[in-house]
């Protein structure tokens, strides 16, 4: 690799309300359009219900309200990431699938350095670009067992 080269890393870039996130490409197996979902019984609120994915059976998770925001009319852009981490597979639904990018990994501010980080244990860090700010998503937390909703820091932008 050249000196000047720095390392980057591929993310896709999705929207929620009025804010940007990412998540690692290689995690988003697919996009796809909203489906119909089948409710499960005795599951966290966030979780919407499960869908049939070319043969696949996975649970689907709202992510407005994994992360504690107002539950909303999901827009016509809307869609469902289908995304894994570890051993876990789920669909994420998320208000527009955006952007892919290669973040430069000097200009992510990862959350331990965030000043006033107060514990928003699904954010892996915040990526400093020209226009606007992303926060860079931790799977493994938000696939994780843990029932309760994860909030996210409002960031002035």
């Amino acid at each position: 690799m050249a000196a000047e080269e720095k390392e980057k890393r591929k993310v896709i870039v999705f929207r929620l309300g009025d804010m940007d996130y990412a998540v690692p490409i290689k995690q988003v197996t697919s996009i796809e359009k909203m489906l119909p979902l089948t409710r499960m019984p005795k599951v966290p609120g966030f979780v919407k219900g499960v869908m049939n994915l070319r043969g696949v059976v996975m649970p689907v998770i709202d992510l407005r309200l994994r992360f504690g925001m107002e539950e909303a009319d999901h827009p016509p852009s809307a869609r469902i990431m289908m995304v894994s981490s570890k051993d876990k597979e789920a669909g994420l639904i998320v208000d527009a699938a955006r952007d892919v990018l290669d973040i430069q990994e000097d200009r992510i501010e990862y959350a331990s350095d965030v000043n006033g980080y107060s514990g928003q244990e699904a954010m892996e860090g915040i990526v400093k670009m020209e226009n606007r700010l992303l926060i860079l998503l931790d799977l493994t937390v938000i696939l994780s067992d843990k029932v309760r909703p994860t909030t996210m820091p409002a960031l002035n932008r």
